[in-house]
Parts: structure tokens; C-alpha cells; sequence
């Protein structure tokens, strides 16, 4: 059975002390999923904090002076801020896997869907590691890396991919209840805007909607049979 699951580019956290973080896995991506443990989620902030550790430029406001300020600056300040990473898929009964490339990002995770409504190809990127997404025909094929001959490759029917990335929220926003939780613990006075942050990195909404308010867009959205019938 395929899996697919949203990652974060895993940065070392040695030298970092503003929270307690975990080591690193090997694969060089962590997880993001509601059952990581505190520690876990410290590292997957710290990761998407870094990627957004840059200078101010333009409209933005200068860094504060205090290390913690700092550091979640670009998070904190972006329109839209960024994490390296994005959908990382594997294939247990074969043992390929198919990884964000250096092009990639979990912001753009909802591209995926492009193959599946206009079959447009993605790119992930470049060499020596190119990995690329195709629609052909009713599969979706995965090129670990095009520029490797004999390269790996994942193939799932399209219709598949459609469940499979309702899956990656599903993860996603699991991982930011978790992320909101520890905020409360780590980053009291921040704690709303950085999960908010998390969420514009991830393009998920934060808060989500009630239950109740999701099934009432989702009957005003649905046409009434007079409707249907008068297409």
C-alpha cells in the first residue's frame, strides 16, 4: 500500500537552545503528524523557522534584538512564508521511495492536485537529483530521479492520489493542533501567531472550521437536483 506523508527538510540542532529538540532521523525529513512527540514538534518549528531566518528586506520590519525574536523574525513576517520539504511517498512492497527534491517546498504540497485535474507534469528539482510527478493515462508515475538511468519508480492509479493527499491534511492538521499545544508550552506570549505561521507555510486553514460550519459549505456548494437538472 502506498504511503504518502508531509515532510520538513531536518535541520541539525546542534548549537540551538531556544527549545528542546530531537535528533534528526536518517533520511534527512521529519514526519509532520498529530502523534510526534514534544520534542519532535520543537524540531519541525525550528525547521521551518530556519528556512525562514533571513534578513529583512523591503516592507518588513528590522529583527528584534532578543535571540528568540530573532529567530522567528522571517516566520513571524513573511506573507508567505516557506518550508523546505514537501510530500514524500513510498512504496512498501518495493522499498523505493520518492523525496522532495531541492526545488520543493510543503507550501506548494497542493500542486499535487494539478496532475489529477489537468495532468500537468511536476517538477521537484534539478540535477543530480530531479525528481518528477506525471499523469499517464490512469496513473500517476513517480521518478525518484530523472537524471538516473534505471532510476526508482512509484506508479498508483490517480483516483488513488485523490485519498492520499485528503491524508496529507489530515496530517498536516494534526500536526498543527500538536504544534499549537506546544506553543502554548514553549512560545506562551507567540504561541497564536507562530501556529498561524505554521499554517500559511503548510496552506492549510488555522483555525479549521467547525464540523457543523464545514458540512454547511458543503450543502450551500452542492446544487439542488432543480439544478442539477436544468445543467
Amino acid at each position: 500500500m502506498i504511503v504518502m506523508q508531509p515532510v520538513v527538510e531536518a535541520y541539525s540542532p546542534e548549537g540551538f537552545d531556544l527549545w528542546p529538540t530531537a535528533v534528526a532521523g536518517p533520511s534527512g525529513f521529519l514526519p509532520l503528524h498529530s502523534a510526534l512527540s514534544s520534542a519532535e514538534v520543537g524540531s519541525a518549528v525550528m525547521c521551518i523557522a530556519k528556512c525562514n531566518d533571513i534578513d529583512p528586506d523591503g516592507d518588513r520590519p528590522p529583527r528584534p534584538a532578543d535571540p528568540l525574536g530573532s529567530f522567528l523574525h522571517g516566520l513571524l513576517t513573511f506573507d508567505t512564508p516557506f518550508a523546505s520539504g514537501g510530500l514524500e511517498v513510498t512504496d512498501p512492497s518495493s522499498g523505493h521511495a520518492f523525496l522532495p527534491g531541492c526545488c520543493d517546498g510543503l507550501e506548494d504540497w497542493r500542486d499535487w492536485y494539478r496532475l489529477i485535474e489537468d495532468g500537468h507534469t511536476l517538477t521537484f528539482g534539478h540535477e543530480p537529483v530531479s525528481p518528477v510527478a506525471e499523469h499517464v493515462g490512469a496513473t500517476v508515475r513517480l521518478t525518484a530521479n530523472t537524471d538516473q538511468p534505471n532510476s526508482p519508480v512509484i506508479e498508483l492509479l490517480a483516483t488513488d492520489l485523490r485519498a492520499l493527499l485528503a491524508g496529507v491534511e489530515q496530517s498536516l492538521l494534526g500536526f498543527l493542533d500538536r504544534a499549537a499545544a506546544w506553543a502554548l508550552v514553549h512560545l506562551p506570549n507567540l504561541d497564536v501567531p507562530v501556529t498561524t505561521a505554521l499554517a500559511r507555510a503548510m496552506d492549510v486553514p488555522w483555525p479549521p472550521a467547525p464540523p457543523s460550519i464545514q458540512a454547511g459549505a458543503l450543502i450551500r456548494a452542492e446544487p439542488s437536483s432543480a439544478q442539477r437538472h436544468r445543467s
